[in-house]
């Protein structure tokens, strides 16, 4: 390459081709097809990559995304980001910037989980940025590697209401048709009138369900009752949710359900070993109807016993 009157030539003495696009100052001329000119754009973005990955390191604060994990994500995912369920991903170890789209697509509502839209909706841009960073950084977790349930979400305030049947109220059924289940929805004396007098449900309310599998027929489809419910075959277990002072207490706050607490039943009337945090994430959204989906049903039912 040489020069000749200022402007680069290339070897044999021939005129770098010109480009729509050139630039004029100063009376050079600068093409988009200049040798210079391509080496200096792959510098710069080369540079400017380097210092985007550079501020995305320094934006995201790992122990702010440790603290926020160990206090809230450990309930269902684990303080290491290794889930307490096959049922629930392990985090561990995946890209940040993949943990980072999928918790804004949940915050945004763009992907839907009723459990994750509850809890992404309340971080903060950094918060899902610390969070990501956070469980990007950790090991992974190997297959059969599991966390335990966090201790304040395993303990619960509910314990089964042996006379419901005599003292309860039954005021809803509703079908389940993915599950081919049938559930039956009872309330006690305080939560029927509370929501009949046009009240929050307050202290003491107790709202339980049986949950029954469906009947079948020869297609194994549920068999369909007069009343346009499933017809009942065999009962599977009870859930609960009830309140008292100080449930709550314990619950980290974006969980929390005011004093809310709920339970699982056997048949036997054992409780049975359950994470109350996909409850209270579920119901989260519900703070307007006193954190229960049945509140017009409690309304318009029947009067107490």
């Amino acid at each position: 390459m040489s020069q000749t009157g200022g402007r680069p030539r290339l070897a044999g003495g021939a005129n770098p081709p010109a480009a729509a696009c050139d630039i004029r100052s100063a009376g050079a001329c600068f093409s988009a097809a200049d040798p210079y000119v391509v080496i200096a754009m792959t510098r710069l973005v080369l540079l400017f990559s380097l210092l985007v990955l550079a501020h995305s390191a320094q934006a995201a604060d790992l122990e702010a995304g440790r603290s926020r994990a160990t206090a809230v994500c450990a309930a269902c995912h684990g303080a290491n980001g290794v889930s307490v369920s096959d049922a629930i991903p392990n985090l561990a170890g995946q890209k940040a910037v993949y943990l980072e789209t999928q918790l804004k697509a949940m915050k945004e509502g763009a992907r839907k989980s009723p459990i994750m839209n509850a809890i992404a909706s309340q971080l903060s841009p950094p918060d899902i940025a610390d969070v990501a960073a956070y469980f990007s950084s950790q090991p992974g977790a190997t297959a059969a590697a599991k966390s335990e349930f966090l201790p304040g979400l395993v303990k619960t305030g509910v314990t089964f209401p042996e006379d419901y049947q005599r003292t309860f109220t039954k005021y809803h059924t509703i079908n389940f048709p993915a599950t081919r289940q049938v559930r039956y929805y009872y309330a006690n004396k305080t939560a029927l009138q509370a929501a009949q007098q046009g009240r929050s449900l307050p202290d003491g309310s107790y709202l339980f369900a049986e949950v029954h599998s469906a009947k079948l027929d020869a297609d194994k489809s549920p068999v369909m009752g007069g009343d346009g419910f499933y017809v009942a075959d065999q009962l599977l277990f009870h859930t609960a949710m009830a309140r008292d002072a100080g449930w709550g207490k314990d619950i980290p706050e974006m969980l929390r359900n005011e004093d809310w607490n709920y339970a699982v039943f056997t048949t036997s009337r054992q409780p049975r070993p359950a994470n109350q945090a996909e409850c209270l994430a579920c119901h989260k959204p519900l703070d307007k109807t006193s954190f229960t989906f049945t509140l017009e049903q409690l309304k318009s039912g029947p009067k107490p016993q």
